[in-house]
């Protein structure tokens, strides 16, 4: 089951490199289920290799022009701050069992599940309609800078009431909202990922005994996903990325309502 593991650690570079997103859905089922890691723990690891794989995409990305700065600089910080205040403030108020229809009792978790799903529907919907309109560098100025702020603190309100997220919400917000160019929302969003991420880890570093060897093994072989799935992202025009991206989100999407609401 571990070397399945290490198998799939392929698959999860793969999905970053080639759509900018994927990466902490698939990282913990895989650390938890074939690697045999402690679900608190995995979630920890999760972030150090998304971090890293994340900032080998995003390094590649800005050297094909291929990263937004001025995105990256506002979206991000605004998002880091919104998720850092929701996960210490709101997420504790709120009351682990919300409501009782009938027999059907309503849980936090559930809830915020069954809001993560819906979230991702909707974007994929969007993703896969697209607008009609050709792609085009947005141009710098306040009004812009304001959206940014907005869209990041939103954004990030959404991922810190989920723990979870990360490229699924910020690439559509990018193309979406932002009007960036699919290949640039990617390599945008793998920049604002790997800083958050690993800011996450190395702040938390200090709670957790680390396998370092088998972390350091496992994130290597997703860094090589991660150089195969850029290397086919070169090759994809960046309509068909943005449509692939949204039956991907939608097909997770589903997946979740599904176990939710019939397996819960």
């Amino acid at each position: 089951m571990e070397i399945a593991g290490y198998i799939a650690a392929v698959l999860i570079g793969l999905s970053l490199g080639l759509i900018g997103g994927g990466g902490s859905i698939l990282t913990v089922p895989v650390l938890v289920y074939l690697m045999h890691i402690h679900p608190v723990l995995a979630t920890t690891y999760s972030l150090f290799v998304v971090g890293s794989c994340s900032l080998v995409g995003g390094t590649k990305a800005y050297f094909k022009g291929f990263v937004d700065f001025y995105t990256v600089l506002y979206f991000g910080i605004s998002c880091m701050v919104s998720v850092f205040l929701v996960r210490h403030y709101l997420v504790p108020e709120i009351p682990d069992q919300i409501s009782t229809i009938g027999h059907t009792v309503l849980t936090k978790d559930i809830f915020l599940m069954l809001l993560f799903a819906v979230l991702m529907l909707m974007a994929a919907l969007s993703m896969i309609r697209g607008n009609g309109k050709k792609e085009e560098e947005p141009v710098r100025n306040n009004t812009r800078t304001v959206r940014l702020i907005l869209q990041g603190t939103f954004v990030g309100i959404v991922t810190g009431l989920l723990g979870a997220g990360g490229g699924f919400l910020i690439v559509p917000a990018l193309v979406l909202l932002s009007r960036l160019p699919m290949k640039t929302a990617i390599g945008s969003s793998l920049t604002i990922i790997a800083i958050s991420t690993l800011f996450g880890f190395f702040s938390t570093l200090s709670h957790y005994t680390i396998n370092w060897l088998q972390l350091l093994i496992f994130t290597a072989i997703a860094v090589l996903g991660i150089f195969i799935g850029s290397s086919l992202s070169d090759k994809i025009p960046g309509s068909a990325l943005k449509k692939g991206f949204g039956w991907f989100v939608m097909a997770i999407g589903i997946f979740i309502l599904v176990k939710e609401i019939f397996f819960a």
